[in-house]
């Protein structure tokens, strides 16, 4: 390949994870762009190894035709006899978050996952995840080809990260990445329990930081950074509550960054003394301010067409304004940011 070499870093969000889907896609289109090394939470984890499976398998068109398949399974319409006039008069998402979030079959559900533990299904519990992962043969893929893939999970006993590698990539790890405590049971994996790796990375960053991958990082971020109103009603307190506590691992590492970036630039650390990390985003978070927890939770056809136009729009502007970055500078203000 003779494109420009990037890592992507993709965040978990539950169904919002079909923005990712359109990212990629887009990015899949396009010869300029090799990826090297991707680092997934969640759905983040779901969509990597989706892409990474397809493309050994079958090249860039396999990849894009496995996230297809996993997004069909997630609730994804892709039929082309549906015309595109059936979907675009239908509500905007906001107003589609707020009748689900307020429906009665939405709240019975909410309510029992506060006071029905996973556990109670006893032995006729079985993940619904599980035959989607199957279906990536992890058994069978290459661990050592690019795209370098990492799953980040976190250890229920000590709130640590665990992150996935080689072949420690199995169907297990890849459950545990997007394993929601309410609403599945902990993935046990070498003694240990594990729940959704958002807690403690979302996603990690630092594998992508070694040497043999390129010191460009593409950040694939669903969970809105910044809201200017302060939530008030029940649903949205809960809905901030999840985003800040699903960013907050993600910023403390881009805040290291930032921090490893002012010593090099002053001096105090040497030039190649650590890796010089570039920073880039592809982000929608107009779009996912209009969203909520349910539709995180809830994966609807519209939402998830929208989502996925609006990830491939989201990364065309990228490749437009913020690609040529790529290898110079990075293309995400780290001083505003945390200056």
């Amino acid at each position: 390949m003779s494109g420009k070499r990037i890592n992507l870093a993709l965040q978990g969000g539950g169904a919002h994870g079909a923005f990712t889907w359109g990212v990629l896609d887009r990015l899949l289109e396009s010869e300029d762009v090799e990826i090297a090394g991707i680092s997934g939470t969640s759905a983040g984890a779901l969509n990597g190894a989706a892409l990474k499976a397809g493309m050994l398998a079958g090249g860039r068109e396999g990849a894009r035709e496995n996230l297809d398949w996993l997004w069909a399974q997630m609730g994804a319409v892709e039929d082309p006899r549906l015309p595109a006039w059936m979907t675009g008069h239908l509500p905007g998402v906001g107003t589609l978050s707020d009748v689900l979030e307020l429906s009665p079959v939405y709240t019975l559900a909410d309510a029992a996952s506060r006071v029905v533990s996973p556990y109670a299904y006893g032995p006729f519990y079985v993940n619904p995840l599980r035959r989607v992962v199957r279906r990536f043969a992890y058994d069978k893929v290459c661990r050592v080809c690019e795209p370098q893939f990492f799953v980040g999970a976190t250890n229920v006993h000590t709130g640590k990260i665990r992150v996935f590698e080689g072949d420690g990539i199995t169907d297990d790890s890849l459950l545990a990445s997007a394993c929601l405590p309410t609403l599945f049971q902990a993935v046990e994996i070498d003694g240990a329990h594990y729940w959704d790796g958002g807690y403690s990375g979302n996603p990690a960053l630092f594998p992508l930081f070694r040497k043999d991958l390129p010191d460009d990082i593409v950040v694939v971020n669903i969970n809105p950074m910044v809201r200017d109103e302060v939530p008030k009603s029940p649903q949205e307190i809960q809905n901030r509550i999840n985003e800040i506590s699903f960013n907050a691992a993600l910023l403390r590492e881009l805040r290291a960054i930032h921090f490893v970036q002012e010593l090099m630039d002053a001096g105090t650390i040497a030039e190649g003394a650590m890796k010089r990390v570039r920073v880039h985003m592809i982000a929608d978070d107009a779009l996912m301010r209009d969203l909520s927890v349910a539709t995180k939770l809830v994966p609807t056809p519209p939402v998830l067409d929208r989502l996925k136009q609006a990830g491939r729009a989201a990364a065309e502007r990228f490749l437009e304004t913020g690609f040529g970055d790529v290898g110079q500078r990075d293309s995400v203000d780290l001083k505003a940011m945390f200056g």
